[in-house]
C-alpha cells in the first residue's frame, strides 16, 4: 500500500488499550478445532507470511465464554479490541498502537484542536508515563505539571504497568471535574500530589507578533532596546496549522517591512510535541530556499528525502529556535532542518527525541490502526530518537523566577549583538 493514501503522523500517539497479551506478531488463522457460540464475520485470514498455530488462542476464547463466572463481563467486542491490542503491543514500540474507537476518536479531535482533559500531551520513557508538553494556559500547566514530570499515580492508583491509553483515559473527563494526580519533577527525589480541574482544551496552533525589544515581556536587555524581533509560537501539527501559519505569517512579513530594525525572527517550538510531518516540511520550507528538510529510512534500507515545498517568505532572516524536553517529533524535524542548513541556532534545552514515522489507519467501525514503518532522518542524515537534539546554547528556565524567560532572552541576544 503506497504511503501517500495515508497521513504521515510524528507525534507523540495515545497507545491502545491495555489488551489480553498474547504476543503474536504475524498470524494464520486455524479454525479447526474451535466452534464459536457467537457467530464471526469477515473471518477468513489474509495469506501469512509464517503460519503460528491459533488453536490456544481460540481454547483461550472457548473457555472464557463457557466457564467465566460474570457473564456480564464476557464482551467479544472487548475481547477482540484487547486480543488486538496485546498483538500490537508485542512489538514493544509506544508508537504503533491499536485505537478503538473512542480513542481513536480522542486522537483525531486532538489534532483538530479541541478536546476536554487537563492539556498535557503524555509519552512513555521505559515504563513510565511522563508528560511530553504540558500546554500553555491549559489546566495542566496552570497546576504547575512541566515537561519531564513522571505521573506515578492518578486519582490514588498506581501507574505502574499502565499503557499511554490507560494513563489518557484516567485522566481525561468532562469539563469542571477534577483529577488528582502523584506527580515526580525530573531532577527532583520528591513526589507532588496536584489536584487539576479538567477543562475544555482548545489548542491554537501559532502565535506571533512584531515588537521592539524593550517592549517584549520577560527578558532583560540592557541596551539596543529600540531593535525589533520576530517571534512565532509554534504550539503543535494539527489540522489547522498550515491554514493559521498562513495568516500569521502574511501579517509578521508585511509588519516587518513597515519598520526598521528588524533584527531576526524567533521561532518557538518550546513544548511543541509535534504532529504531521507533511507539516513539518510545510513549515520549514518558510525559512529553507531549497534542498532536503527530512528523509525516511525505512527496515529495508530505502530512503526517500523530502524537500522544501514552496517559496518561503523569510528564507533570508537571521533565525534563533527556543527548544526543550517537550520540543519532540515534528518539531524535532524542523529544528534540525534549520539548523543542518545554517539557517539557525537552537536555543535551550535538549529536545525529546522521537524520530520515528507512523502511517495511520482507519480499520472501520471508527478503530484505527497506528504503525510506525520507518525512522527519520535530519538533512546531514542525523537521527535524533532517545537522544534528542542538543542545542547550540544550552539554557535552562530558572524554576524560581518566572517571571523572566532566560531562553528567550538567550535568543534575543544573538540576533541582536
Amino acid at each position: 500500500m503506497k504511503i501517500g493514501k495515508f497521513q504521515l503522523i510524528a507525534v507523540i500517539v495515545i497507545s491502545a488499550l491495555l489488551g489480553y497479551y498474547i504476543g503474536i506478531t504475524k498470524i494464520s488463522l486455524d479454525w479447526k478445532n474451535y466452534k464459536p457460540t457467537v457467530t464471526f464475520v469477515n473471518k477468513e485470514p489474509p495469506v501469512a507470511l509464517t503460519t503460528v498455530d491459533l488453536s490456544m488462542f481460540w481454547n483461550v476464547w472457548s473457555s472464557l465464554e463457557k466457564t467465566y463466572y460474570d457473564r456480564t463481563k464476557v464482551d467479544p467486542q472487548k475481547m477482540l479490541n484487547g486480543a488486538i491490542s496485546g498483538m500490537v503491543e508485542s512489538l514493544d514500540d509506544p508508537y504503533t498502537v491499536f485505537l478503538p474507537p473512542v480513542q481513536n476518536s480522542d486522537f483525531k479531535q486532538s489534532l483538530a484542536g479541541q478536546f476536554e482533559g487537563i492539556g498535557a500531551e503524555l509519552g512513555m520513557q521505559g515504563k513510565q508515563i511522563i508528560v511530553v508538553a504540558p500546554l500553555d494556559g491549559m489546566p495542566a500547566k496552570n497546576a504547575g505539571i512541566k515537561a519531564g514530570d513522571a505521573i506515578l499515580k492518578v486519582d490514588g492508583q498506581a501507574t505502574n504497568g499502565w499503557t499511554l491509553t490507560q494513563a489518557v483515559d484516567k485522566i481525561r473527563g468532562q469539563k469542571g471535574s477534577d483529577v488528582t494526580l502523584e506527580i515526580l519533577h525530573k531532577d527532583s527525589n520528591k513526589p507532588l500530589t496536584l489536584k487539576v480541574t479538567r477543562g475544555t482544551i482548545t489548542v491554537k496552533s501559532v502565535d506571533g507578533w512584531v515588537k521592539a525589544v524593550k517592549d517584549i515581556e520577560r527578558i532583560k536587555i540592557g541596551d539596543k532596546k529600540d531593535d525589533k524581533i520576530i517571534y512565532i509560537r509554534l504550539s503543535q501539527f494539527g489540522d489547522n496549522t498550515n491554514q493559521e501559519w498562513l495568516t500569521l505569517i502574511n501579517n509578521l512579513s508585511l509588519l516587518s517591512r513597515q519598520g526598521k530594525n528588524v533584527k531576526g525572527l524567533i521561532l518557538d517550538l518550546r513544548n511543541n510535541p509535534g504532529g504531521y510531518l507533511n507539516d513539518a516540511t510545510f513549515i520549514a520550507s518558510e525559512f529553507i530556499k531549497s534542498g532536503t528538510v527530512v528523509s525516511q529510512e525505512k527496515g529495508s534500507g530505502e530512503k526517500t528525502d523530502y524537500g522544501v515545498l514552496r517559496k518561503g517568505l523569510f528564507t533570508d532572516i537571521p533565525i534563533m529556535v527556543l527548544i526543550n524536553k517537550g520540543s519532540a517529533s515534528a518539531s524535532e524535524i524542523v529544528a534540525g532542518a534549520l539548523r543542518d542548513h545554517e539557517r539557525a541556532k537552537l536555543v535551550g534545552e535538549t529536545s525529546f527525541g522521537k524520530g520515528t514515522i507512523q502511517q495511520a489507519e482507519e480499520l472501520g467501525n471508527g478503530a484505527g490502526l497506528h504503525v510506525t514503518i520507518a525512522k527519520w532522518l535530519t538533512p546531514k542524515g542525523i537521527w535524533v530518537h532517545q537522544k534528542g537534539l542538543e542545542p547550540d546554547f544550552k539554557v535552562t528556565l530558572d524554576s524560581k523566577d518566572q517571571s523572566r524567560d532566560t531562553q528567550l532572552e538567550k535568543a534575543v541576544q544573538g540576533l541582536i549583538k
